[in-house]
């Protein structure tokens, strides 16, 4: 069992920057591809950004690519999201999740995520 826990959202102006923590729980981190994902008000969950577990080929949505990195650091069980020039569209709850990377499954399908933590608000202000 993987425990997840984002941290570090907040209130941020349109323009402004945050980076996300997610820190995992157990020895076995470095074995789960890890995503973030979001859900604003009244819309659907959708895919962020993913990670392999060695950290290298993130995939991003088209709508953050250029402006967010995700990475992760598997010594200390955690995964990043470095959102840049954020937008009020940016606003959601935003999720991470992980998966064991022996899974064969699309890195962006949230529905193959196996672990998700409980959230973390980011609200972006115009």
């Amino acid at each position: 069992q993987v425990q997840l826990v984002e941290s570090w959202g907040g209130l941020v102006q349109a323009g402004g920057s945050l980076r996300l923590s997610c820190a995992a729980s157990g020895s076995t981190f470095s074995t789960y591809v890890m995503g973030w994902f979001r859900q604003a008000p009244g819309k659907d969950r959708e895919f962020v950004a993913a990670i392999n577990r060695h950290g290298d080929s993130p995939r991003y949505a088209d709508s953050v690519k250029g402006r967010s990195t995700i990475s992760r650091d598997n010594a200390k069980s955690t995964v990043y999201l470095k959102m840049n020039s954020l937008k009020p569209e940016d606003t959601a709850v935003y999720y991470c999740a992980g998966r064991l990377a022996l899974k064969v499954a699309p890195i962006g399908s949230g529905s193959h995520y196996d672990y998700w933590g409980q959230g973390t608000q980011v609200t972006v202000s115009s």
